[in-house]
């Protein structure tokens, strides 16, 4: 539905400046089709880079009436508050955005298209709104298909969520690209979704079909990829984290010939909510083993994926302290380490596709 030559307007309302606006700001690095505008009355006028630290020049403006001057076609809601339900304050923007001919993107819980202020509005020919957190139509049981496809197919897995997978993917896309690689990308949560314009989002589908609607995913992003082609399959969740199911159905769906580990430098437990137990992290090493002992079962191809290299998230620390980290992290693991964001993404692919 979201091409990647439709210009966009992201609706981020406060959320430039804090994890609530955490979808949006992945577009704002990631997506390499034009962004036209973001709506931020917070933040109106200011410029996008001084605030959020990306390098692009998009103007902030305070309403879809401003927005609309610079031609966009889709609104996108670019934030994933508490709850996953549309903030109050959007919903007046989300109206005038519709009633404009614009079309609507979400990854919110809540499904859009079936608020009955925003069906109120008569859709155009042509005009959607796209709530991709829904379970896709037909699926099946996973049947391990994948393992039969002749391309690469990298899994990022984590020590916890949000440690960076997706971030990590998305920069081996870009390097792999600028190499000249032929590089595909499956994304399997509402931010990757939204960036491609294609995936999964695995937390919307029933646990008996996760591993069947990772498997559609991966095999429609890789149909026609040969040999030399790398999949990076988008890492959710992790098996470190209680309430977490989602690295599993991953390593069935996707049938994984390498895996990625994301770790954030110096987290040693689970983040925990409040009044809960803290889980700790494993050692790297440990976790390294559980994961490749786990990726080599449910395989037809007798496959053992392993751990190729450590994509470490510094984003914390300054540099002195994250080259240290980074060299502590390459000791513990005997593995090659480097945060992708920090400093690109050259050595892990290096990693990856190096032989053996």
């Amino acid at each position: 539905m979201l091409t990647a030559d439709a210009p966009l307007v992201l609706l981020q309302h406060g959320g430039l400046d804090n994890l609530s606006g955490k979808t949006g700001l992945a577009m704002l690095r990631y997506r390499q089709g034009p962004i036209v505008a973001v709506i931020d009355p917070a933040h109106a006028g200011r410029s996008l880079e001084a605030t959020t630290g990306i390098a692009r020049t998009v103007p902030v403006v305070g309403s879809m009436a401003e927005a609309l001057a610079y031609g966009p076609q889709v609104a996108v809601v670019g934030l994933a508050p508490s709850g996953g339900r549309l903030p109050a304050e959007m919903r007046a923007d989300v109206v005038a955005g519709l009633r404009a001919g614009l079309n609507l993107a979400s990854g919110l819980h809540s499904q859009l298209a079936e608020d009955p202020e925003f069906a109120a509005v008569a859709l155009r020919p042509g005009q959607w709104i796209w709530d991709l957190r829904r379970e896709p139509a037909d699926l099946e049981v996973a049947a391990a298909r994948c393992a039969a496809l002749p391309c690469r197919r990298l899994l990022a897995i984590g020590t916890d969520m949000a440690v960076g997978k997706m971030s990590a993917c998305l920069e081996l896309l870009v390097e792999a690209r600028r190499q000249g690689l032929e590089a595909r990308f499956v994304g399997t949560g509402q931010a990757g979704i939204l960036i491609s314009g294609q995936g999964v989002a695995l937390d919307a589908v029933r646990v008996d079909y996760a591993a069947g609607a990772v498997e559609q995913a991966v095999l429609q992003a890789a149909a026609g990829a040969g040999a030399g082609a790398l999949v990076l399959v988008e890492g959710q969740g992790s098996l470190c984290h209680p309430g977490s199911t989602a690295t599993l159905p991953l390593l069935r769906g996707s049938q994984p010939t390498d895996l990625l580990l994301v770790h954030r430098a110096g987290q040693r437990q689970v983040r925990p909510r409040e009044g809960v137990a803290a889980v700790a992290i494993p050692p790297l090493a440990e976790l390294i083993a559980a994961a490749e002992a786990l990726a080599a079962l449910g395989r037809p191809d007798g496959r053992r994926p392993r751990v190729r290299a450590v994509a470490l998230n510094t984003a914390l620390l300054g540099e002195a302290e994250a080259a240290a980290a980074i060299a502590a992290a390459r000791s513990a693991t005997g593995l090659p380490c480097a945060d992708p964001v920090r400093q690109g993404a050259a050595e892990l692919l290096a990693a990856l596709l190096a032989e053996g």
